[in-house]
Parts: C-alpha cells; sequence; structure tokens
C-alpha cells in the first residue's frame, strides 16, 4: 500500500515536472520570435533613423557655420 502511494506521487510529480519543461521551451520559443522580429524592424528602422541623425547634423553644421561668418 505504501509503494503505491509513494509511485503515485513519484508518478504526479514526473508530469508536472514535464509540463514545466514543455512551458520553458514554449516561452524560449516566444522569446526567440520577439527577437527576430526586435531585430527586423530595427533593421528596417535603422536606415530611416541614420537619416534623421544626418539632417540633423547638417542642420547643425549650417548653423555653427553660419553664426561664425
Amino acid at each position: 500500500m505504501m509503494t503505491k502511494y509513494i509511485f503515485g506521487k513519484l508518478k504526479r510529480r514526473e508530469r508536472q515536472s514535464s509540463r514545466r519543461g514543455q512551458t520553458l521551451v514554449e516561452y524560449a520559443l516566444i522569446l526567440a520570435f520577439i527577437s527576430v522580429v526586435a531585430i527586423l524592424v530595427l533593421q528596417q528602422l535603422g536606415g530611416e533613423v541614420t537619416k534623421v541623425f544626418e539632417t540633423i547634423r547638417g542642420k547643425l553644421q549650417e548653423a555653427r557655420t553660419g553664426s561664425t561668418t
């Protein structure tokens, strides 16, 4: 009787740890997907951000050369 109880507890614990491992893998896959999407979005926006900073730099240089002359 006691051995059935112990084996029952071990089987339940094994099922629970199996679910935890499955959940961990699911979270890791979701995190990987989000990371890939974020990288792709940043690559697409990178060119636009560069253009904005180049425009700002150009305006600052114009302002600096305009004020010294």
